[in-house]
């Protein structure tokens, strides 16, 4: 059954009443067949909500919708992620274009992962390959990637060995830059997964430039190097990354070099500041929206928070720039002296609002600029209480839309929605405030 049948009731009292708790009085065929069955449901509503989604980036403004695209929308409405809700607003916006990949996925015969594969394969078919030759490749794929048996695996190398087939004069995919990717993620650990696919020369740079940095360090009494050969070249990558940041060519984020930017309570830079006995001061704290006021708490402009050790450690060696904050984590008055914002300002407006302050954006902050609440031409000062910072984006949406912004007694500013968004605007706390002390 495909997702233009009836989905109503799909999921019998029967089902659901196991899903609840009664498992346990299953024989294990029974349970095993309510799993699959389960598993079909899932699979239906999930191309259900692609179809969906892909109608509502067609057709939904941004007037509409209240954030700068569909992928926003959706994560702000859900539990996923930005990417995972930007992958299926992609896939539902390319299975327009291509009709029997969609037959397919919508008739639940293939995955969404499988369905990317071949929707990216036909959109950016090998240069050597007829277009009469087409059909046939797609039809492959689609076989290749059809039943509960496929894997991701057996597509790919189905492509590989079509691209291989249609070889031309043009570049091989191996020296193509056209295909080159670098995608840097930041996970829910806190940590960043790196995930490139370069052409040769590109990779020749890159292992070149490791090659240096990434070679075993014996100890000094001639021990060998413990690190494996993949903590090795990460090592290396940090310290290629630290030379370039250092050797001022990086040109001007923000109207200064790009560098680590570090917010820290000073006193938590003490050496004897002892966090012991106030866990549940802290996590009560962290729960109730006020995470980065945490003691205990450093944060970056693009990883977000960071240990206190590692920011003593990294404080050794630093430029610092000190921001007075009261209880509530806003800046205190910086002064109005000029029209646009000052640096000193804009640290400032950094350590409170961490990004785009627009809700559901959280743009990192090198890519933001400060915003006059209310105008410099209508007499709006520049000072701490009449400034938010924003992306391009929303900052010009803020300019033409009926959004507006007011400033909480908390010192942070909020957001008002126009009546198309929520006919009873009702205030929106900033992005890095979202939680239940906004609410």
């Amino acid at each position: 059954m495909g997702i233009g049948e009836d989905i109503q009731g799909a999921l019998s009292d029967e089902i659901l009443a196991t899903a609840v708790g009664d498992a346990w009085r299953l024989a294990e065929a029974e349970l095993l067949d309510s799993v699959v069955r389960v598993s079909d449901e899932i699979q239906k509503l999930e191309a259900l909500r692609v179809k969906l989604m892909g109608a509502v980036d067609r057709r939904c403004t941004v007037d509409v919708l209240g954030f700068r695209n569909a992928k926003m929308w959706l994560a702000s409405k859900t539990l996923l992620e930005v990417g995972a809700a930007g992958r299926i607003v992609m896939l539902g916006r390319g299975l327009r274009l291509q009709p029997e990949i969609a037959e397919e996925f919508y008739g639940t015969h293939i995955s969404a992962e499988h369905a990317a594969l071949v929707m990216k394969f036909c959109e950016r078919p090998p240069k050597g390959m007829p277009v009469e030759a087409l059909d046939s490749c797609r039809n492959a794929l689609l076989l290749a990637a059809s039943g509960p048996s496929a894997n991701s695996d057996a597509v790919r190398a189905v492509i590989a060995r079509l691209e291989r087939a249609f070889e031309s004069d043009d570049p091989p995919p191996s020296e193509d830059t056209d295909l080159n990717e670098f995608h840097a993620s930041k996970t829910l650990n806190g940590r960043v997964a790196v995930k490139g696919d370069l052409d040769a020369v590109t990779g020749e740079m890159l292992l070149s430039a490791l090659s240096g940095l990434s070679k075993p360090r014996p100890a000094q009494d001639g021990t060998k190097d413990s690190r494996t050969p993949g903590q090795r070249r990460a090592d290396g990558f940090a310290e290629l990354l630290r030379r370039y940041l250092d050797s001022g060519v990086a040109g001007e984020e923000g109207g200064e070099r790009p560098h680590v930017s570090l917010h820290v309570n000073i006193r938590d830079l003490a050496e004897h500041t002892n966090s012991g006995g106030r866990g549940e001061e802290s996590a009560a704290a962290a729960t109730d929206g006020g995470l980065f006021a945490v003691d205990g708490v450093a944060w970056t402009e693009w990883m977000g928070p960071l240990s206190i050790k590692t920011a003593r450690l990294l404080s050794c060696d630093s430029i610092y720039t000190p921001i007075v904050l009261d209880d509530d984590g806003a800046p205190l008055d910086l002064g109005i002296s000029t029209r646009t914002v000052t640096k000193r300002q804009r640290k400032a407006l950094v350590a409170r609002d961490r990004g785009c302050a627009f809700p559901g954006c959280g743009a990192p902050p090198s890519w933001c600029e400060g915003h006059h609440i209310v105008h410099w031409s209508d007499g709006g000062p520049s000072d701490m209480g009449n400034l938010v910072l924003l992306c391009g984006f929303h900052h010009r949406l803020l300019h033409h839309s009926d959004w507006e912004i007011e400033m909480g007694a908390d010192r942070h500013p909020t957001f008002i929605p126009p009546r198309q968004v929520d006919w009873e605007r009702k205030p929106i706390p900033a992005h890095n405030r979202a939680g239940p002390r906004a609410s």
